[in-house]
């Protein structure tokens, strides 16, 4: 067996000024779980694309058992052995389990598909691996993790020995997360290598073997997860020591902000059915759930996006106004789950994309006129305070990283621009925070800032409803907690009353759950 099953040497990759990655060498043992970590733009994506053949490296190599990787090539890296399962993924809902694993494995001039030895090779690789599936179920009809094992299962029956996942427990309850480390454990007992990417460093250390850290493009870091702590990694990653969030409860709630009387919204997969809850100011009320129960829904109506069916919603006593553009006038700051498609809008500027919200407010514009030496400033004060990296006002916001695009708007969200301008700013002091992922794909520094920022929005008198596939987040920020399951809500209870265990399984549906820690 060749012990040394891949090795990066001295890979180099520029993007203009921007150096990506900046002579890396790097090896993978059989058998091995190596764990990928680094801030948002420390390279990990980059080196990851190089290595799957969606990015030529301007300098180095590639050898993959032994033998040189071409450069460039999806195809020639999936020979080779190596297959990757992305964090969203990439799935046909309305095709079967078997017709999605075998989706791209046979030729187009092939005659006739074989489905009978595609069901048998099947059933063995989930045999072998422990992943059990069924092969004729809809992929709709699958919780997130069993989507995740099709996923994983896909990349298997193709034969891969080295597998690279992405944030593979991003939307996994802690029991989905622990069972998927059980059958990464049988994969490698089995000789399969893996790269572990991910942002959660206890998990990190508890299912790696090695740690491997970037930053700024370089390789700063490797070490034996066992001889490794959580507030090492850390300092590796972003330099200096940092300090998680410790859990502060709120010392003031007020008065309610928010209410929702018996909410319901039209049929579809993510939506709201017989929903109350009330937002009070200075409490945060963290929302657990596996995506798509209905947290999308919740986020969408309180900013003015959807329209509910049924029930009522009260914003400070009155009914709540439809117009999103209203409700930011009102004190609504909203953070979109989805960056890309809502939060952003890719051609425009990063400058534009953040006054979007506010243009209509005499703070950036006058008669139709934009006021842009205003909102170049404010955005200006946007980047350097959520160190948003990768280009000035004038960037194109889809040139971005995913992390800096989620820190520009978080910035947007969070920071009102009355310290910039000679300007009365009371309507722009947010009462309500809609706070949908809001650290979704943010390293640790840029997680424990974000964090820091909703506690003092809390602190300072604003309501805020925090939406969180991480239940570390969850438990740690929340004053209360609720748990979201096919479009229903549990009671919001004092966080302390919950343990990993029961919000896990409120997660899967579970009902009678004892809420004791």
């Amino acid at each position: 067996m060749i012990d040394r099953v891949l090795s990066l040497s001295n890979i180099s990759k520029r993007f203009g000024n921007l150096v990506a990655n900046d002579a890396i060498t790097l090896d993978l043992k059989a058998g091995e779980i190596l764990a990928l970590l680094g801030e948002n733009g420390a390279g990990k994506s980059t080196l990851v694309s190089i290595l799957f053949g969606h990015y030529t490296a301007d300098a180095g190599h590639i050898t993959v058992f032994g033998k040189p990787l071409p450069a460039g090539d999806p195809k020639a890296a999936l020979a080779a052995g190596i297959g990757m399962v992305h964090q969203h993924f990439t799935l046909a809902d309305n095709l079967s389990v078997l017709d999605n694993v075998m989706m791209g494995s046979e030729s187009l001039w092939q005659p006739t598909t074989r489905r009978s030895a595609a069901r048998d090779k099947l059933a063995e690789v989930a045999q072998r691996f422990g992943l059990t599936v069924d092969a004729d179920a809809l992929v709709a009809q699958l919780s997130v993790g069993e989507r995740q094992r099709v996923e994983i299962l896909k990349a298997l029956y193709r034969g891969v020995r080295i597998l690279i996942l992405d944030e593979p427990t991003a939307v996994l309850t802690p029991q989905e997360s622990e069972s998927l480390f059980v059958v990464l454990a049988q994969m490698v007992a089995q000789g399969l290598s893996i790269i572990f990417i991910s942002h959660k460093l206890a998990e990190v250390l508890r299912v790696s073997h090695r740690v491997a850290v970037l930053r700024a493009g370089k390789l700063v870091a490797q070490a034996d997860a066992r001889k490794t702590t959580q507030a090492q990694l850390a300092q590796w990653m972003v330099g200096h020591a940092v300090s998680p969030p410790q859990r502060r409860p709120s010392q003031r709630t007020g008065q309610a902000v928010c209410v929702l009387h018996q909410v319901s919204t039209a049929p579809a997969r993510d939506r709201l059915d017989g929903v109350s809850l009330t937002l009070c100011s200075g409490e945060i009320v963290a929302i657990a759930g596996i995506s798509g129960n209905g947290q999308a829904a919740l986020a969408e109506v309180l900013c003015g996006t959807r329209r509910i069916a049924a029930g009522r919603i009260e914003l400070m006593g009155l009914p709540l106004p439809q117009a999103p553009s209203q409700l930011v006038a009102l004190g609504v700051a909203r953070i979109p789950e989805d960056r890309h498609g809502v939060g952003l809008v890719g051609d425009l500027p990063v400058w534009e994309n953040a006054v979007s919200e506010r243009l209509r407010s005499s703070v950036f514009s006058r008669a139709f006129w934009v006021k842009r030496r205003a909102a170049q400033a404010y955005a200006k004060a946007v980047i350097a305070r959520f160190d948003v990296r990768g280009g000035g006002p004038n960037t194109p916001a889809r040139s971005l990283s995913g992390g800096n695009m989620q820190k520009l708007v978080l910035g947007r969200a969070l920071m009102h621009p009355g310290s910039l301008v000679d300007t009365d700013t009371r309507d722009f002091t947010p009462k309500l925070i809609v706070a949908h992922q809001p650290t979704w794909g943010l390293d640790i520094g840029a997680v424990a800032y974000v964090q820091e920022q909703l506690i003092a929005a809390r602190d300072a008198g604003a309501a805020v409803l925090l939406i969180s596939d991480d239940l570390d987040e969850v438990l740690t920020l929340g004053d209360r907690v609720a748990v979201m399951h096919g479009g229903h809500m549990g009671q919001a209870k004092p966080a302390l009353d919950w343990s990993r265990e029961s919000i896990g399984l409120a997660m899967a549906g579970a009902e009678d759950v004892a809420h004791a820690a």
